[in-house]
């Protein structure tokens, strides 16, 4: 593993990387997807070199340090990969692989700012006959209408001449081990049947669940938006089914379980939570390329609401159970179970923890936080929530679970309600602990 910073000496570095065996593969953006996939290229023999402007990672990487906390240091120490903050080593690339942030601006447009800065560092340095791959999540069109031109505006070269581009989005989920590079089929396109077929034979020697080669650059980009507006729209229906019973008296997990019975009812979604860095975003992408072209997508965005009011239905369990409880709300104190935006990993990106603790705070409801994942300056810094370093229910009116860790599940709830104030409230986002056992502790249990 070696590490190059801008003005070090380019030659070791090349060295490192011309005696690897098979292609020479430069990754851009060394997070949650890149440095998993410059690890696994490396495992598969190939000269690799990850790039990253943050020259604090990169250093951080080069000392062997896993700075995403999925693959663990010792895989990131073991590799080979030729970490770097500069640039002119793209040209070294047989391919190039762009996995940088597509996040969403003022007003849920889509935000490519990075891979148009991306491109133009990548088309700076890039050698004739070099294959570039955009990996991160976009519109239908934006590989063609965004990455080829600031290519060819930084480079003075023409797609399908002097290089050529491809799209593989990225699928895997950060912090499930199951469900990493390795456990899904990986989608590959390629502006032309040849450039789809050498891709799908790169991607082939880290994807051990298959490639899916897509006819299309635009399927595969439309198909990654895809997969996480369904789950969006079909959680969205399980928030307004969950919000509509509880309006009218209806145990809507009650009712979900009775439906369930029928053989074509799909029950695989259940109401919560919506945060992350995928589900909330990519929506948004498809609507405002849609809108583009003339079309609204109704239910798409209706969807969007419906789960981004989900917080604050969530704080409003909890300021009822407060009430019923005799609380005063002005002196009130609720502990958050869980931050992160999903169970068992430290990611806190667009964890909706934040709204709830926001909602909660408009009622002047004292709230703080506990979570053996996530960490604590990064979640005082983003969320603005305090987290416990040891956790103690003392002097606190009631707890919220907010995301389900495993470490909750074998809470003792006697003990919990006895060190709480007297006649807790206990709000369960996702239904971790048993309603009746619950109760029986003397808990005001609410389930969303």
């Amino acid at each position: 593993m070696t590490a190059s910073q801008p003005g070090a000496d380019r030659n070791e570095v090349l060295t490192s990387v011309e005696r690897a065996d098979g292609a020479t593969v430069c990754v851009v953006g060394l997070g949650y997807v890149g440095l998993p996939l410059a690890v696994a290229f490396d495992r598969a023999g190939h000269a690799v070199v990850g790039y990253d402007v943050d020259t604090v990672k990169v250093g951080r990487l080069a000392d062997g340090t896993d700075t995403t906390g999925d693959l663990g240091d010792d895989q990131v120490a073991d590799s080979d990969v030729s970490f770097t903050a500069d640039p002119a080593l793209v040209a070294t690339a047989d391919y190039v692989v762009i996995t940088v942030p597509t996040p969403l601006g003022e007003g849920n447009i889509p935000d490519l700012s990075a891979v148009e800065a991306a491109a133009g560092s990548v088309g700076e340095h890039l050698s004739p006959g070099t294959t570039v791959v955009l990996e991160s999540t976009v519109y239908p069109g934006a590989t063609r209408e965004v990455l080829v031109p600031a290519i060819e505006d930084a480079s003075g070269f023409t797609c399908g001449e002097e290089f050529a581009v491809g799209y593989s989005p990225e699928r895997a989920s950060p912090g499930d081990a199951d469900r990493g590079l390795d456990g899904v089929v990986k989608i590959v396109s390629g502006q032309t049947d040849r450039v789809r077929a050498e891709l799908a034979e790169l991607y082939r020697t880290v994807a051990d669940e298959g490639v899916y080669e897509a006819p299309s650059i635009e399927a595969a980009e439309a198909a990654k938006v895809f997969e996480n507006v369904q789950r969006d729209v079909n959680i969205a229906l399980m928030n307004e089914l969950a919000m509509a019973c509880d309006h009218i008296g209806v145990d809507v997990h009650a009712a979900l379980e009775a439906a369930g019975t029928k053989w074509n009812f799909h029950d695989e979604y259940r109401p919560g939570l919506v945060g992350g860095h995928c589900i909330p975003i990519d929506p948004h992408y498809l609507a405002h390329r849609a809108e583009q072209a003339g079309f609204t997508t109704d239910l798409l965005l209706t969807s969007r609401r419906v789960n981004e009011s989900v917080p604050g239905h969530v704080a409003d369990l909890a300021l009822r159970a407060l009430n019923e409880r005799g609380k005063v709300l002005g002196e009130s104190r609720l502990l958050l179970l869980g931050v992160t935006y999903k169970p068992n990993v430290g990611d806190i990106r667009d964890s909706k923890v934040a709204d709830i603790a926001a909602e909660l705070r408009t009622f002047d409801v004292s709230v703080q936080g506990y979570d053996p994942h996530a960490d604590p300056a990064e979640v005082r810094r983003h969320v603005g929530l305090d987290l416990q370093s040891s956790l103690a229910f003392d002097g606190f009116d009631g707890v919220v679970v907010a995301t389900p860790h495993d470490a909750f599940a074998g809470f003792d709830l006697d003990a919990m309600a006895e060190a709480l104030a007297d006649a807790p409230v206990l709000v369960d986002v996702s239904g971790l602990f048993d309603a009746d056992e619950a109760r029986a502790a003397g808990f005001d249990y609410r389930r969303l």
